[in-house]
């Protein structure tokens, strides 16, 4: 019989429920797309047949028709007016690395002191942003400032919504007059072109007649850290660098393993509901919030989208992130490395293939080894990797990363593959000629009769890998945190178009239904790229010898990584998929080394500037201090006598890290003045950091002049 407590147990438990599904079928769904020109918009403001032919550009049906533009731009101007929108805006993404945006008026004077809303297909579909003014690598020089912006359909357009006004926002690609792309954008787009076209060829032989379009998916997890806005503004180096230049350890690291999947505490729940709230609103779908394994440091994932969507998306969510932070008193920090001795942040890019009629061509299904055109796409991903394992390695080079990489939070250097045990031992028989059978993952009996018995994976996960396979997709985990995700997916989806063709080319000389030979060309693939196959533990000394053993780069730094980009086989490969002209990759390389060396230079910079004028001075003064009391306990004299030393030490490291700074900019070149940076002004950097460092645990507490690691990770 039910007690009277166990009744009202229930009711509240119910009720607790009903507010839960109040909150998502409300909060959530009402406003799930508030702010974005999706379908349902579109079909509102839009004329039916504008609606149609609009759509069936969207999927990548037919090309966009000019006709409709202006019936467009009307009824998108309408929608956005509806919202409170007074500018509009073409937003994009240069290689600066963030996004770049101008906003106009839709307001035009009448000449009677009146205005009229005005907004014309043409103000919608083309923009002209100074090209001159952002990183082109030499494609457009001062002098030469004319450069477009074109709107990509495939991406929807979507509000700014600020206290003080609105802004439509519309997505677009940014090229140079002269035609060559000066944005992420372009190439990915190109590179899902490539990729979509030689992976249909190798469904048209397996008898698929129906699919139009084959396209990537991904699901970017986004890892950061949040500080106390008041205690970071008083790091110059988290202002100008966004990592700590200088800082001891704290008493307390992440040991205790007892932050990652912790509670979340009330200020940072707060800033992540807000933020989920605002995502929804844009049509970006957050799904999963956690603690990360450092202090101070969180996740978000999404659902996924088309590639080219998800990394619009992407860049939103950071620039969302900055903006809530702000607003609840923190500070969002994207670097990779913002703080020495605890875990960086990356991006796990969960990346896919799929088709129009919604088949996932990663999909293993219940038997692999028994799913031919599963293996087909499978083998085709891991030849990929292995043949072009430079140029990814070089997609996720950057100054931020060389902090990170291949320390024991992130994935070494190397690129390989995991597949697990059940794929491993699939991909093993596939080299030996055919495929007999696949492991399956049983269950776990927890020998507790309230629990349940849960069904077990076949295979287990490896976090150590730069890039696994994680059931229906690859996890490319080495990408870096403050990274634009475009180029990583571009440089992937033009290596496996090169795979795909290959095995297409191989296919189409075989008869239909020739599984034999299916078998043989993929068993010989297999067989020439199964080095890149890696179960073990990436963070291991022994696989670093292992990999040199089987021919596996590994480009440690990005001075080391990028070279390969300008190698014939990259030409080659970018050329040959119209992804990237010989004269566009050769510019795009240039602005990556141009980066490098300013963000290294900008980082050199800021540590002189606080060593000089904020750690000698407190150092000095702690030194008069003791000196003062110098005569009244030999400790204090051994104290006064390590600090003197310490001082010493500092404007020591100080004069090194200018000298090598000044020879640096000596080195002649671009490339050479980054290997400068490598070699000599980086470690001189480091040589300033580590006394610096000391002195900060023996310098007295008041004096230091820096919020130390315990106060920025543990207050928040």
């Amino acid at each position: 019989m039910t007690t009277a407590r166990e009744t009202a147990i229930s009711a509240i438990s119910n009720h607790r429920v009903a507010q839960t599904q109040n909150y998502l079928e409300h909060a959530g769904q009402a406003i799930y797309g508030q702010y974005v020109f999706h379908e349902a918009a579109q079909r509102e403001y839009l004329a039916k047949p504008i609606f149609k032919r609009l759509r069936r550009t969207i999927e990548g049906l037919e090309p966009f028709d000019e006709v409709i533009a202006d019936a467009v731009a009307h009824g998108v101007k309408e929608w956005a007016m509806a919202h409170g929108a007074t500018h509009y805006t073409h937003w994009f993404v240069p290689m600066t690395g963030s996004t770049a945006e101008k906003h106009d008026s839709f307001l035009n004077p009448t000449g009677d002191g009146q205005t009229i809303a005005e907004f014309s297909g043409k103000n919608l579909i083309q923009g002209e942003p100074d090209a001159s003014s952002f990183p082109s690598g030499g494609i457009r020089a001062t002098f030469e400032a004319r450069g477009y912006t074109a709107w990509d359909v495939t991406s929807p357009i979507f509000l700014q919504v600020e206290p003080n006004g609105v802004t439509m926002t519309i997505p677009t690609a940014f090229v140079s007059y002269t035609g060559e792309a000066l944005d992420h954008k372009i190439p990915l787009l190109r590179s899902q072109e490539a990729l979509g076209q030689q992976a249909l060829r190798v469904l048209r032989w397996f008898g698929n007649t129906s699919a139009a379009r084959v396209f990537t998916s991904i699901g970017p997890e986004q890892e950061y850290f949040l500080v106390d806005r008041r205690l970071a503004q008083q790091r110059p180096d988290l202002v100008l660098t966004g990592r700590t230049l200088f800082g001891a350890a704290s008493p307390k690291g992440q040991e205790l393993d007892d932050q990652y999947f912790g509670s979340i505490r009330e200020r940072i729940l707060a800033f992540m509901m807000d933020l989920d709230r605002e995502l929804w609103r844009l049509g970006i779908p957050a799904k999963t919030r956690h603690n990360e394994v450092a202090p101070g440091q969180f996740e978000m994932a999404p659902v996924y989208e088309a590639t080219s969507v998800g990394s619009d998306h992407n860049m939103v969510v950071m620039s969302m992130m900055r903006k809530l932070a702000l607003q609840h008193g923190l500070m969002f920090l994207i670097h990779e490395k913002p703080f020495a001795g605890i875990n960086g942040s990356g991006k796990h890019n969960n990346w896919s293939m799929g088709t129009d009629e919604g088949e996932n061509l990663l999909d293993p299904g219940n038997d692999p080894h028994a799913n031919a055109q599963f293996l087909a796409f499978l083998v085709a991903v891991i030849r990929a990797v292995n043949v072009h394992a430079d140029l990814l390695r070089a997609s996720i080079a950057d100054a931020g990363q060389d902090h990170r990489l291949g320390a024991n939070e992130a994935p070494p250097a190397i690129m390989s593959i995991f597949l697990g045990s059940q794929l491993e031992d699939v991909i093993e028989q596939l080299a030996k000629g055919a495929t007999s059978g696949s492991k399956k993952g049983g269950s776990a009996n927890l020998g507790v009769t309230s629990l349940p018995v849960l069904p077990k994976d076949a295979t287990d996960r490896n976090r150590t890998s730069p890039f696994a396979f994680t059931g229906n997709k690859f996890e490319f985990r080495a990408v870096g945190s403050s990274a634009p995700i475009y180029w990583p997916q571009t440089v992937l989806n033009t290596a496996v178009a090169d795979s795909l063709k290959q095995l297409a080319d191989e296919l189409e000389k075989l008869k239909e239904g020739d599984f034999a030979g299916l078998t043989r060309i993929l068993s010989g693939i297999v067989e020439s790229n199964k080095q890149v196959l890696f179960e073990g533990n990436g963070y291991s000394e022994e696989w670093h010898a292992e990999a040199a053993k089987r021919g596996l780069p590994n480009n440690r730094t990005t001075v080391d990584a990028l070279p390969s980009l300008t190698t014939p086989k990259a030409k080659k490969l970018f050329a040959g998929f119209d992804v990237l002209s010989e004269r566009e990759l050769e510019a795009r390389v240039e602005i990556y080394w141009e980066r490098y060396v300013k963000v290294s230079n900008i980082e050199a910079n800021t540590a002189l500037d606080i060593a000089r004028t904020m750690i000698l001075p407190a150092t000095v003064a702690y030194l008069g201090e003791l000196s003062r009391s110098s005569s009244a306990s030999r400790g204090i004299n051994e104290t006064c006598e390590k600090v003197a030393g310490l001082a010493d030490g500092l404007v020591d490291a100080i004069n090194a890290l200018e000298h090598a700074q000044h020879q640096a900019h000596d080195a002649g070149s671009v490339e050479k003045e980054a290997r400068a940076f490598v070699d000599h002004v980086i470690p001189a950097q480091g040589a300033l950091r580590e006394v610096a460092d000391e002195l900060e645990t023996v310098v007295s507490d008041e004096l230091w002049p820096l919020p130390k690691y315990r106060e920025l990770l543990f207050a928040y």
